[in-house]
């Protein structure tokens, strides 16, 4: 099967969506199918070189010249690569897969993975909707789109062409006890509640440090909300135990040092951090929101509690930091069950996809489903 991903980019910047991209084209490369990627380009062209991955350069910056110009270089790659399946994982590719196919004939296939935006409908181009977790599907479905064309494909990570086995990672070394989170600093992370969180417990766990693993827009923002806390002569300088590290390329380190995670996000379709924090065996505490009760498999692999509530955020972390059985109880239940968090059984269920799909276009089931779907419209 000759196989099309398109992204926006493939830089190395910690954006799951790009990870997942990369983990299909490489894992397809690798299962003997003949892959390619079209991008602005990035560091992972490296990786995708070694599995075999052409990579095609394509900028998609919505500006008018160049969507112009990135319109007839698409059409150019699609008549040089030929592909039966083209795979968009990000709104610009697919607008470009429907709007652009000509008399081409491969099916198209959308991941949605940030459903939360309202562009996310377009989506619904695709011949195939994929939704990362149930709740991006049910979402989806409200959203308008067919169910006959919306399958789930939960995120999974482990086993990642990216990484290296777990146990190679060396911990880096962090004050004890230690809390983390490892997300992009935005405010839909909730990195303001985890803070404001912090802030509570920290009097009575003079001890207890926050490492926040990550980068981002706003993270100027938290940083003076970390300095405005108003703690730092109650309980030793809170601000001097609130650690911003940045971007990590390794956050396994981090993960694998770490007593606790958190994950306070306001929306989050499918966290890939949330089966790395399992398989590093942090006891974990995260909002129930989207896909994060299924990645915890519905809260028997951590504690969920309400999104935007510091104050739930702040009474879970003081149980764990208070109780040393209920913290390992919550430590070894993140590490049971671990297998259907692969990357493996990620690809095998979007293989399965593509081949449903194009068997039914090939036999025009899919073409006559779509006229079907229209005329109900």
């Amino acid at each position: 099967m000759r196989i099309l991903h398109i992204l926006n980019h493939v830089r190395e910047i910690g954006n799951g969506i790009v990870n997942v991209a990369v983990d299909l084209a490489c894992l397809q490369a690798k299962n003997n199918h003949d892959v390619a990627v079209v991008s602005a380009g990035g560091e992972y062209e490296k990786l995708l070189l070694k599995y075999g991955v052409r990579h095609f350069e394509l900028d998609q910056t919505r500006t008018p010249i160049n969507l112009i110009n990135a319109a007839g270089r698409y059409r150019g790659i699609i008549r040089e690569f030929q592909p039966d399946i083209v795979h968009a994982h990000m709104m610009t590719g697919v607008v470009f897969g429907r709007c652009l196919k000509a008399n081409s004939n491969y099916a198209l296939v959308a991941t949605v993975h940030n459903e939360f935006q309202r562009s996310a409908v377009l989506m619904g181009l695709a011949d195939r909707v994929i939704a990362v977790s149930n709740a991006v599907a049910k979402s989806m479905a409200r959203r308008g789109i067919p169910e006959q064309k919306l399958r789930v494909i939960s995120n999974g990570t482990l086993g990642s062409v990216r990484t290296r086995n777990i146990q190679e990672y060396l911990p880096v070394e962090l004050e004890k006890p230690a809390i983390a989170t490892v997300a992009g600093m935005y405010q839909r992370k909730g990195i303001g509640e985890l803070i404001a969180a912090f802030a509570q417990i920290a009097p009575n766990f003079p001890q207890a440090h926050l490492y926040l693993v990550g980068d981002g827009p706003d993270r100027a923002i938290f940083e003076e909300k970390a300095q405005a806390t108003g703690f730092s002569d109650v309980c030793n300088g809170l601000h001097q135990r609130i650690h911003f590290v940045g971007f990590q390329p390794e956050p396994q380190r981090y993960l694998l040092a770490a007593d606790i995670f958190v994950l306070a996000s306001h929306r989050d379709p499918s966290p890939l951090v949330v089966p790395e924090a399992r398989e590093a065996g942090c006891a974990i505490i995260a909002t129930n929101v989207d896909g994060i009760p299924e990645a915890l498999d519905n809260g028997q692999a951590g504690i969920l509690v309400p999104v935007k509530d510091s104050s739930a955020l702040a009474d879970a972390l003081a149980k764990l930091l208070s109780q040393p059985h209920l913290l390992q109880h919550w430590q070894e239940q993140a590490q049971q069950n671990l297998d259907w968090l692969s990357v493996e059984r990620v690809n095998q269920e979007t293989l399965a996809v593509y081949s449903e799909l194009k068997m039914g276009w090939d036999s025009g089931v899919v073409k006559h489903l779509e006229v079907n779907i229209n005329t109900n419209q």
